[in-house]
């Protein structure tokens, strides 16, 4: 049964500086980049705070895609900012600053629209937010949950608990590892699934992503590209692309999962072509398909042993 999505996260002005070049005043934040990618797939309603100085006219596209941004609350003071830079390992981005401002006294409280929701997304923010929207959540038919290693450090307790409602964890190699205290993927994947959540999708940049759910394990690559711009928001628009897809089509079988997590790949390969959302703000769901055929060439080859 497909439906609206859900998500809730930050939404950010990011300064942003890779090999390629700089953007200053750039949009930014998990949701924004969620929205981006999720939209061109669902109805997505969109829960954060943003400050007085936020541009909403340059998130207009999101609206006429037909996202509900009315959970995209104005607060007075600045909106969350973060600076950070890439070198040539664009796989870790390196914090020069960042500045909570308003997002630092954020604490949603959902309409009843958003209530409503059977498919949801708590973006990477404080383990007790995410437990607050669950607790307000009405019988959800899917819920994924993103995290980041300053929650897994200093809200561990509070994030196990998290983890252990929800039916999905979405979080980078590094986080899989420190997360579940083992340093091989395989047995990290496993440990946090006996938690509770029926899948877990480690991103893994560059070298695309894996799923693991009870007796199922696979793996996709990142998608080729000659021109790789800012990996800013990549994951945030990975899982955009992949819950995006799940809510379209209603199926939560692990062969429709996997067709999502491609789908979620392809959404990525796009964001990393250009700063900000210049590319996911042109994007055209054709473009997605024909991203999502190749990567079937890409991976397809003959099963046969000699």
């Amino acid at each position: 049964m497909s439906g609206d999505l859900l998500v809730v996260g930050s939404v950010a002005i990011d300064a942003v500086e890779t090999p390629f070049g700089r953007e200053d005043e750039a949009l930014g934040g998990s949701a924004l980049y969620f929205t981006a990618a999720a939209s061109l797939f669902a109805p997505v309603r969109l829960v954060a705070v943003i400050g007085e100085d936020f541009p909403t006219e340059r998130v207009a596209f999101l609206a006429e895609r037909g996202a509900d941004l009315s959970g995209l609350v104005r607060a007075p003071g600045k909106t969350f900012r973060w600076k950070g830079r890439y070198g040539f390992d664009l796989n870790e981005a390196h914090t020069l600053e960042t500045h909570l401002n308003v997002f630092e006294g954020f604490s949603p409280e959902l309409a009843p629209a958003h209530r409503a929701c059977p498919y949801v997304f708590l973006a990477n923010i404080d383990p007790d937010l995410q437990q607050r929207v669950l607790d307000q959540v009405e019988d959800p038919r899917f819920v994924a949950l993103d995290t980041m290693n300053f929650w897994i450090e200093g809200k561990r307790r509070s994030l196990l608990e998290a983890v252990a409602r929800v039916d999905m964890v979405v979080l980078n190699e590094a986080e899989a590892r420190m997360l579940a205290e083992e340093p091989n993927l395989v047995r990290a994947a496993q440990k946090i699934l006996s938690w509770g959540p029926k899948g877990v999708v480690v991103k893994r940049g560059e070298y695309g992503a894996m799923y693991f759910a009870d007796g199922h394990v696979f793996a996709a690559p990142a998608f080729p590209l000659e021109e790789v711009f800012d990996p800013t928001g990549a994951g945030d628009t990975f899982a955009g692309g992949m819950m995006g897809y799940l809510a379209s089509t209603g199926n939560l079988e692990p062969d429709n999962i996997r067709r999502a997590i491609v789908f979620g790949s392809a959404m990525a390969s796009f964001n990393v072509e250009d700063f900000s959302f210049r590319r996911l703000e042109r994007l055209t769901y054709d473009e997605v398909a024909s991203r999502y055929r190749q990567f079937k060439t890409l991976t397809q080859f003959e099963a046969e042993v000699g």
